[in-house]
């Protein structure tokens, strides 16, 4: 199974109007494993930056200035998340509105809804009542977030990614020690094949003077011993 692990950074909190996306970090997992790919960009707003929005990300307008504009990376971007993956973002529906307004101004099909897997609801439903921003879950997990002076998306993906695995059940919760599609009883896709049997049955380990031992220690222990009702 392909995920891909999701952050932005933005210009603010309307995706509606005029505040665009600045920032995109991803990384893709396999089977809930890292496999090292990632996708990183910065973005030309085409607007200026709130100063606000420039003390949360220390990205400012010279800085942007001449980065791509998202029209220009957006074919590289849907290339990286490509059409199966799933996307896992921490508060998805902020993230979904600003990736689908971009999305629409390019004239690109928006991302369904359904692609996406919001590890905050998850967190909520896992620790109720409990605080469950990105940093909040990263002081419960143990992970190191002492490098997120400022929000940025690729830092922000890599803790998240972290944090993710440890809220379904751990850093490998896919790790079997079975071979691919077959199960606990041998057999392929899921049904247990035929179990064969030895041409001849192994030789006994038991020595004659270790049955005998046994044998007296049986006798001592009266009728009511385990071995003296069921057998030696």
């Amino acid at each position: 199974m392909r995920e891909i692990v999701l952050d932005t950074e933005t210009t603010g909190f309307d995706a509606e109007k005029d505040d665009r996306i600045v920032e995109i970090g991803a990384l893709e997992l396999v089977n809930h494993l890292p496999t090292g790919r990632t996708f990183h960009v910065y973005i030309n707003p085409e607007r200026p930056m709130p100063q606000e929005a420039f003390e949360v990300h220390g990205l400012g307008d010279d800085f942007l200035r001449d980065k791509p504009k998202f029209a220009e990376i957006v074919q590289q971007f849907m290339d990286f998340i490509a059409d199966d993956a799933r996307l896992v973002i921490h508060n998805a529906s902020f993230d979904m509105k600003f990736l689908n307004a971009e999305l629409k101004r390019t004239g690109r099909p928006h991302l369904p809804w359904s692609r996406a897997l919001d590890t905050l609801a998850l967190a909520r439903g896992k620790f109720p009542g409990a605080p469950v921003s990105l940093d909040a879950l990263c002081r419960r997990f143990g992970v190191d977030n002492s490098g997120r002076e400022l929000h940025g998306a690729l830092l922000d993906s890599e803790l998240l990614a972290e944090v993710y695995l440890e809220l379904i059940g751990g850093r490998q919760p896919d790790l079997v020690l079975d071979q691919p599609g077959r199960s606990a009883g041998g057999g392929a896709g899921g049904q247990a094949g035929p179990r064969a049997t030895r041409p001849a049955p192994l030789p006994p380990r038991l020595t004659e003077a270790e049955a005998q031992a046994h044998a007296e220690f049986v006798a001592r222990l009266g009728a009511e011993a385990i071995w003296a009702r069921y057998g030696q």
